[in-house]
């Protein structure tokens, strides 16, 4: 499949992905409160650090643009969370990002993945509809938006195994 110009870009550019650690938690909360309306805490972020999730960070010129937190439950994986820098949008880093979630999942015996969405989130949408997601379901007012709730879409891809 050819990659679109910008996301061969990335590609080409200097952009390593690895498991993030404790430390790098400032440098996500930064991204997170540029990226969202109700980012997650610091509290959140680190109680992650755990056996069955992984951290993942793109960092770009050694620093970090976005990152990605999955649960591994049985063989399922949850994508609980991905934020990409807003200078860092567009470029084929949330794409590259969730390519490498997905291959790690699917090497580390996982059968399919599932995220939620929200339902206004179009762009997210797109990507994930054009990596194969299918819709599932839909939680009703399952995020915090200005005016109340917002419903989260719930997408599932399976992982070939």
């Amino acid at each position: 499949m050819p990659y679109p110009e910008t996301y061969q870009k990335v590609l080409d550019a200097d952009l390593l992905l690895r498991l993030l650690a404790p430390e790098d938690v400032p440098a996500v909360l930064d991204i997170e409160r540029q990226g969202y309306s109700h980012p997650w805490s610091e509290s959140v972020f680190l109680d992650c650090f755990k056996e069955n999730y992984r951290l993942w960070g793109a960092f770009h010129g050694g620093k970090l643009v976005a990152h990605a937190v999955v649960a591994y439950m049985v063989d399922e994986a949850h994508l609980l969370n991905i934020c990409v820098h807003p200078r860092a949008r567009g470029e084929g880093v949330g794409r590259h990002l969730l390519r490498h979630v997905l291959a790690t999942a699917a090497h580390e015996g996982m059968s399919q993945l599932l995220l939620e969405v929200r339902a206004s989130n179009h762009a997210a949408l797109a990507l994930y509809q054009n990596e194969g997601f299918q819709e599932i379901g839909q939680r009703p007012g399952y995020y915090p938006a200005a005016n109340g709730r917002e419903d989260a879409r719930v997408l599932m891809l399976g992982l070939g195994q």
